[in-house]
């Protein structure tokens, strides 16, 4: 009797299953962007109150640039990182960029000034690597296991976030906001070694392998998407400049804000899960992308309206609810339409999310120095309803087992 592997029935469930380089290769990037995201969002619900305490703290708009210029110098160099990981390796580039975000850490961390904070932010900015990591999966994965891992990646961002909401206030009181920053080294630091002794080697590119940028972005449907994360982070960032003192004024102290966070993600998380899988079971993607860019706006316009904690709370559901889907359905809808070109969709991508949390970040506080809270609310309901309007066109995403190369 032939052995139960020789069978194409056991080749063909092989073949389904995943690898352990593709489990390693998942674990180990999703690992590499949680470590620096969680640094990140460590500081976005605490440094708005904490630039109060700083001699050159006291200008909303400086507030916002301080949060917003990490995303604006990422915009500058996701892509042209992208394109030198393709010439000389994504390990290379890994490693540059981490060793920028440690750099740029410690000099936030030795800063007792805004502008200092500033420039330390500026430098971690330089080290856009998210576009090289997300290439290096695709290099590793098969086509038929590269949703999964990029859902790993995903899922690893959404918690990171989830938790950094937790644990930013009780950090904040126990190590100040210079301590997070030198945390963001030791992390970034972290993330090297895992580069180093976890990521396996991704085989060379040739030069054939290059895809150009032009085609990417002249696609409608890659197009809709770019606006879409763009819009997306900077409500997420601006907002975040409001939030934190709504709820302090309240009644509910810093410390204690994670009170409110943590059961506000953890439902919004086990409420998404429904939707996603109804939307893939019966292909009602556009439709529920749709009906979630319009919870957003609905979230903002309410966040402009309320002042007690319990409405606070039901907006910030909202928010969170709609916020997950998105942020879970918009990247793997770029690998859909642009199965034959992903590494350039995703350096796009990439790029305009950067450049929506600086423009949240900038803009936000803009608005805020001129005209209070209400106003950023309403500016990120606006921008919200515009992506509403310009993603209303677009087509239902193809087919997973079809490969769709990307047209203009």
């Amino acid at each position: 009797m032939s052995p139960v592997s020789s069978t194409p029935a056991a080749e063909s469930a092989t073949r389904d299953r995943m690898s352990a380089l593709e489990w390693r290769a998942g674990g180990s990037l999703a690992s590499i962007f949680a470590l620096r995201m969680l640094g990140l969002f460590l500081i976005l619900p605490v440094f708005a109150e904490y630039a109060r305490t700083l001699p050159d703290g006291h200008d909303a708009q400086r507030v916002g640039l301080a949060m917003g210029i990490y995303g604006l110098m990422q915009a500058f160099l996701h892509i042209p990182l992208g394109a030198l990981s393709d010439r000389i390796g994504r390990k290379p580039v890994m490693l540059f960029g981490l060793v920028c975000f440690i750099a740029g850490g410690i000099v936030a961390a030795m800063s007792d000034t805004l502008l200092g904070i500033t420039i330390g932010r500026a430098i971690q900015g330089t080290g856009a690597i998210s576009a090289a990591i997300t290439a290096c999966l695709a290099d590793l994965t098969r086509e038929q296991h590269r949703t999964k891992v990029m859902a790993m990646v995903g899922g690893s961002i959404g918690l990171t976030f989830a938790l950094s909401l937790v644990i930013a206030s009780p950090l904040y009181q126990w190590m100040g906001m210079s301590g997070m920053f030198w945390l963001m080294a030791v992390l970034g630091a972290i993330a090297i070694g895992v580069v180093l002794f976890g990521v396996p080697t991704p085989p060379a590119l040739s030069a054939t392998d290059r895809t150009p940028f032009r085609v990417v972005l002249a696609n409608p449907d890659l197009l809709r998407l770019n606006v879409g994360v763009l819009a997306l982070h900077a409500a997420q960032v601006a907002m975040f400049m409001v939030v934190p003192s709504m709820l302090s004024d309240a009644g509910i102290a810093l410390t204690a804000h994670w009170k409110v966070y943590l059961p506000v993600v953890l439902v919004s998380f086990v409420l998404m899960v429904p939707p996603m899988i109804w939307a893939e079971r019966h292909g009602k993607v556009r439709q529920v992308l749709l009906a979630a860019v319009a919870m957003l706006t609905l979230a903002q316009l309410l966040f402009a309206q309320v002042h007690a904690m319990w409405p606070i709370v039901g907006a910030l559901l909202l928010f969170f609810f709609a916020f997950n889907i998105l942020e879970a359905m918009q990247p793997s809808l770029v690998t859909r339409f642009a199965q034959a070109s992903r590494g350039a969709a995703l350096g796009v991508y990439n790029t305009t999310q950067a450049l929506g949390m600086f423009v949240g970040g900038a803009v936000g506080g803009l608005l805020l120095k001129q005209a209070g809270r209400p106003a950023v609310f309403y500016g990120c309901a606006a921008v919200l309803g515009l992506w509403l309007i310009i993603a209303w066109n677009m087509k239902a995403p193809p087919s997973r087992r079809r490969p769709q190369p990307v047209s203009a």
